[in-house]
């Protein structure tokens, strides 16, 4: 069977869109691992699943890693799918909801000229507390503790904004070797579910820069729900305001902790190219 994907990236961090009511995939996290693969597949940080909404959504959006393991929810991805499906027609609403496996995503679209410009999107109310990272440990929140390592201490900063991430602060993002501490972090035994790691430096009480990586995934480019448990972490550890731009390799995305203790990210998405895929 011929699959049609289309490849969509929010500021660098790449997924390849399926329709799966057109085309059900019967193992997803096999053709993950096949189709995301940078030499031997298309290229991508993973693919993410069309879906009709339940509960009360819109639509629902599965995503998986290119390792193939399941995420709950992806900021990216989601402004990624908003632009897919509005443009495809398959909605004609500017403001609809995306259910993912951290719950129902709203999200708000800028249009010009039929094409989507910006997503903002509510990806919920953020949880700090030790076991709802989860992380094993006393209870409490995670704010600059030691983690230790075979490569020495991280002092880790946690949160989950409906997939865990861990943020350290360092004095130049740009420069940490991810590859070397993103997976002493990512599969330390005090995070059963493994984690994604932020690594973060301060520009000033709006803006930051953060690097990533990413659970499953490894190095990616940007993560929509990366910046904000970046923010965040900055954010409870009194460094910045509550709203602030996360400066990436390719752009900024714009986090805000409003009133309604509700976390909202906006930025931009772009498709690349659609093609079909021979299994």
């Amino acid at each position: 069977m011929d699959i049609e994907f289309t490849k969509l990236h929010g500021l660098g961090n790449d997924y390849l869109f399926i329709d799966a009511e057109r085309y059900p995939i019967a193992a997803p996290d096999e053709l993950s691992r096949k189709m995301s693969h940078r030499h031997l597949g298309v290229g991508a940080d993973g693919i993410i699943l069309i879906l009709p909404g339940k509960n009360g959504a819109d639509f629902t959006m599965r995503i998986f890693n290119a390792d193939g393991s399941e995420a709950e929810t992806c900021g990216n991805g989601i402004r990624c799918f908003a632009k897919y499906v509005f443009e495809r027609g398959m909605t004609d609403k500017t403001e609809f909801v995306i259910q993912t496996g951290a719950g129902p995503n709203r999200v708000k679209l800028t249009v010009q000229d039929g094409k989507v410009v910006s997503v903002r999107s509510n990806m919920g109310v953020p949880r700090f507390e030790r076991g709802e990272i989860p992380m094993i440990g006393l209870p409490g929140r995670v704010i600059e503790e030691d983690l230790p390592t075979e490569r020495g201490l991280f002092r880790i900063t946690c949160v989950n904004i409906g997939n865990p991430h861990a943020v350290v602060f360092t004095e130049d993002a740009t420069k940490v070797p991810l590859a070397e501490y993103g997976p002493l972090i990512e599969n330390h035994p005090l995070f059963p579910q493994r984690t994604n790691v932020e690594f973060v430096h301060i520009i000033d009480r709006r803006n930051i820069v953060m690097r990533i990586w990413e659970r499953g995934s490894g190095i990616t480019m940007a993560s929509g729900s990366g910046s904000c448990g970046a923010a965040l972490a900055s954010m409870i550890t009194g460094r910045t305001e509550r709203k602030v731009n996360v400066h990436l390799v390719f752009g900024a995305l714009t986090i805000e902790w409003a009133e309604d203790n509700c976390v909202y990210q906006e930025g931009p998405a772009t498709e690349v190219f659609t093609g079909r895929w021979k299994e």
